[in-house]
């Protein structure tokens, strides 16, 4: 089962010595940044810093910086624990005879403690403190400057909670925040993001939208916040699929939307059509500064939180960073998603220097000519794979996650007047590689074996890969120790 709030986490991790509380009094002001770069880096413990300048407020930072520490937050042993039940969850087949029934039956039954819970205020841990009006105060709690050209501090880790004017569809997404002032705070909404989607359409309405971004929330809601979900999924749907209860929700005090009840902080506030700011520069995941631009700015209205309020962020930068083994758990519990898309896939890895988005390694099992360009194409139409940059196709023998394996086949099965395909689609809002803002091009590499329809008549064919004689190698594998090497 996994933890039902951030606290009763952190003092799991420090029962088994995987947190540090760091009660030096520390700076927001690029010290904290620096420091947990580098814990981060090491694959260090998760830090609480108790005494932070400027805010009474103690800062949890690298949470979720290791794989087992996520895994452990989502009451997994590992993202394969549940990878086989998203694709039953997102996409139900119709049944069909008794045991499709059967099947659907206990597919709902699975599924029946799943939807969100609502609960009354007077349960709620976030709202036993309200500050409204001139008790607003966003410079109280530690929001981060972490590197030198920042254009101001940022809340990086904060769980932006929107509604879709014409369908009442909500959406929770992870967006950096930065902090203009005591009651101002710039949405970073990039023009592929559902939040983006939600303002404008409310701007057309000329309607102001509501607007809470929750901080310290339970780890599968963290998590559900940063998975590239479909905009007609609901994340707090597969947040409680993900943990295995429900998860209690609790209405708002001045607008009309629902925040985690176990969350550590709320911010509430209204969004005014056509209301900008410059934000930014901002060191981004991508490992370089993102340019100054202007984004809505959200006043605040109201604040809510618990008595003893713990908030939680992030450091993003030149990875590997926390989001690291975020966008690897999302990378396994969709590859199921994915085959159900496309069916060629047998595995895939988003490398993280890639920014989980930039390059996929994928393989298939190659069955015919141009087989390899047809999966490149279908990924560059999947949702948000859209914005993939690099697509390297290898043979279904091939390890995707060996990145040794893959650069040699890559580098080896490759003719590239043939074998590259070049095409141009949109890429990140964050892409500075590409020579205009939200497109530029893209690659695709064939590093399969090539069939004899492909034009490959070279004589003999393919060849063939070097591997041992299986005899031989059973016999050293059995004398290895005789050998004393």
């Amino acid at each position: 089962m996994a933890y039902d709030d951030l606290r009763s986490f952190l003092r799991a991790l420090e029962r088994e010595g995987d947190l540090r509380r760091i009660k030096a009094q520390v700076d927001p002001h690029l010290e904290i940044g620096e420091i947990v770069d580098r814990v981060q880096k090491a694959k260090g413990p998760a830090l609480l810093f108790e005494d932070v300048k400027g805010s009474s407020m103690p800062l949890a930072m690298n949470v979720f910086g290791t794989e087992r520490r996520l895994a452990k937050a989502l009451g997994l042993k590992s993202p394969d624990d549940i990878s086989q039940k998203i694709a039953g969850l997102l996409k139900p087949e119709l049944p069909q005879g008794f045991t499709g029934f059967r099947d659907a039956f206990g597919k709902l039954a699975s599924m029946a403690h799943v939807p969100p819970k609502k609960v009354k205020p007077g349960e709620a841990p976030v709202q036993e403190v309200v500050l409204t009006g001139d008790e607003v105060d966003l410079e109280q709690l530690p929001a981060l400057f972490t590197w030198p050209l920042d254009g101001g501090s940022f809340f990086n880790l904060g769980l932006t909670h929107t509604k879709d004017p014409d369908t009442g569809v909500r959406n929770l997404g992870l967006y950096r925040l930065q902090r203009h002032d005591k009651r101002t705070i710039g949405m970073h909404w990039q023009i592929h993001k559902d939040s983006r989607n939600h303002y404008q359409a409310a701007a057309r309405r000329g309607e102001r939208l509501p607007v809470a971004i929750a901080f310290g929330c339970p780890p599968a809601v963290t998590y559900a916040a940063t998975a590239p979900l479909p905009g007609d999924i609901d994340e707090y749907l597969f947040a409680g699929f993900v943990q295995g209860e429900r998860v209690r929700m609790v209405d708002c005090r001045t607008v009309p939307l629902q925040v985690p009840a176990d969350a550590e902080v709320v911010l509430e506030g209204w969004l005014e059509p056509g209301v900008t700011l410059p934000e930014g520069p901002f060191g981004d995941h991508t490992g370089f500064y993102t340019p100054q631009e202007p984004f809505p700015a959200l006043t605040i209205d109201c604040v809510t939180m618990r008595r003893r309020p713990i908030l939680q962020s992030v450091v993003v930068g030149r990875p590997p960073t926390e989001d690291g083994p975020l966008g690897k758990f999302t990378e396994r519990f969709f590859l199921p998603l994915l085959k159900i898309i496309i069916p060629d896939i047998v595995d895939y890895d988003l490398p993280e220097a890639g920014g989980f988005h930039n390059c996929v390694i994928v393989a298939i099992d190659k069955k015919y000519p141009k087989h390899a360009q047809k999966v490149m194409h279908a990924i560059w139409g999947a949702h948000m794979m859209s914005l993939t940059k690099l697509i390297i196709v290898v043979d279904a023998d091939c390890n995707v996650h060996d990145y040794h394996e893959v650069a040699w086949r890559a580098l080896g099965n490759t003719d590239y007047s043939r074998d590259l395909v070049v095409v141009e689609g949109p890429v990140d809002h964050l892409d500075h590689a590409s020579y205009q803002q939200f497109w530029g091009g893209k690659a695709g590499i064939d590093a399969t074996r090539k069939l004899p329809e492909e034009g490959y008549t070279r004589d003999g064919g393919w060849p063939e890969m070097i591997t041992s004689d299986p005899d031989t190698a059973a016999l050293v594998t059995r004398r290895w120790k005789e050998y004393g090497l």
